[in-house]
């Protein structure tokens, strides 16, 4: 007898959105998103309209159900994580790790990028930004790719006065798009920031720059070009990206064909589909869609395999994701084609997280790798007694 979706549930953890999922025979699964529980319960529980009865090892024939209920980030999440979750399960029910599901692994360790955990930077000046990769590369976890967050993306552009020709807007939502072009000041004060972290770094760890959306086409190809000499892994959402609900493909492929250092974007796209333009007429270099935005693990392989045949490389975003988006990025990335580069490795954000979580030791990371449990599922789970605890009054029955 096939297993059955018996309970459909989602609850507030230290500070992320969790979904669980619970079969007839008890086992449970459990993914899990970024955004606030007021957007991410409300979609996931109506979900339990057209999944409770199915069988949740027939993944791809439960997301046929609800799949059209997601879009652009932040709008993709509640399907990412049922997702999943629908994968854990499966996993633990097969008794296998999900990267046996997918076809198993073709690589044991798999490298991170750090693009989350940094002290926080101050006056967004070059020697600020120099002190800041001296302070990531000496974590434990021996990171040998650093992504610096500059110009639009983070407040430089309000920081440093007369940065560009436009206005920031405050009191605004997470990802607002504030563009304009570069003045002098700001387009000379970008360079030398990055002068200042390819001297620190030096040549044995590789520099990526997350730096938008919010540049105009022209101010993108000459920021490439002046940086080309400190040989930059790749620029990051320059015109598109985040919470952009578009990909502006057109505009991306212009600055591609024009910019010598290699093009990247996708965190916020939603499904295959979204990244079809960008990938099919090679707008850019790495495409970067995030497991938990994108529609889930399966939906990732599948645009790495279709970039793949494109020539085209992938370098998974995960900043918001926790401890749960590690074993998710871990499992899915293990088994990605050749094209795969690193992906960013998520924060805990709160502590307790790693009190919580039984098997998140297997994940530990070292000279900037993490390796491949072969534990059922995702490889980790809740310690029931330690979680419980910090779930909030109206979640109590979220294990039960």
């Amino acid at each position: 007898m096939s297993l059955q979706i018996e309970a459909i549930k989602c609850a507030m953890i230290g500070g992320h959105s969790v979904v669980r999922i619970v079969a007839s025979n008890g086992v449970d699964g459990i993914g899990v998103a970024e955004h606030h529980k007021g957007t991410i319960a409300q979609q996931v529980l109506a979900f339990r309209k057209v999944l409770i009865g199915m069988d949740p090892t027939n993944v791809e024939r439960c997301m046929r159900k609800i799949r059209q209920r997601g879009a652009f980030k932040p709008w993709g999440a509640a399907v990412s994580a049922t997702e999943v979750a629908l994968w854990d399960l499966a996993g633990k029910a097969a008794g296998l790790p999900v990267h046996k599901l997918l076809g198993g692994k073709v690589r044991d360790d798999v490298r991170v990028y750090n693009g989350a955990k940094r002290p926080p930077l101050t006056d967004y000046s070059p020697r600020d930004y120099a002190a800041n990769c001296a302070a990531i590369v000496s974590y434990p976890e021996g990171f040998t790719i650093v992504k610096q967050p500059v110009a639009f993306h983070g407040p430089m552009k309000a920081e440093i006065s007369d940065f560009y020709y436009g206005t920031v807007q405050t009191n605004a939502y997470p990802g607002t798009i504030e563009s304009g072009m570069l003045t002098a000041k700001g387009f000379d004060h970008l360079v030398a920031c990055v002068a200042a972290m390819r001297a620190e770094l030096g040549p044995d760890i590789g520099l990526a720059l997350d730096c938008g959306p919010g540049f105009t086409p022209k101010d993108a190809v000459r920021f490439a070009r002046a940086i080309e000499q400190y040989n930059i892994l790749w620029l990051e959402d320059l015109v598109a990206g985040d919470y952009a609900p578009y990909t502006r493909a057109d505009v991306f492929r212009d600055i591609c064909q024009a910019s010598p250092i290699p093009i990247h974007t996708g965190e916020q796209i939603y499904l295959r589909h979204g990244f079809k333009d960008l990938i099919e007429t090679r707008a850019v270099d790495i495409v970067g869609p995030d497991p938990l935005d994108v529609g889930g693990i399966a939906e990732l392989k599948w645009i790495a395999e279709y970039a793949d045949m494109h020539g085209i490389m992938i370098a998974p975003h995960g900043t918001g994701n926790g401890l749960i988006g590690l074993a998710v990025l871990t499992q899915v990335c293990a088994t990605l084609p050749d094209n795969f580069i690193a992906f960013e490795c998520p924060d805990a954000h709160e502590p307790l997280w790693y009190d919580i979580l039984d098997g998140i030791d297997d994940f530990t990371i070292k000279n900037s790798h993490v390796h491949v449990p072969d534990t059922p599922g995702l490889g980790v789970r809740f310690n029931v007694a330690k979680a419980a605890a910090h779930l909030a009054p109206d979640d109590k029955d979220f294990f039960t």
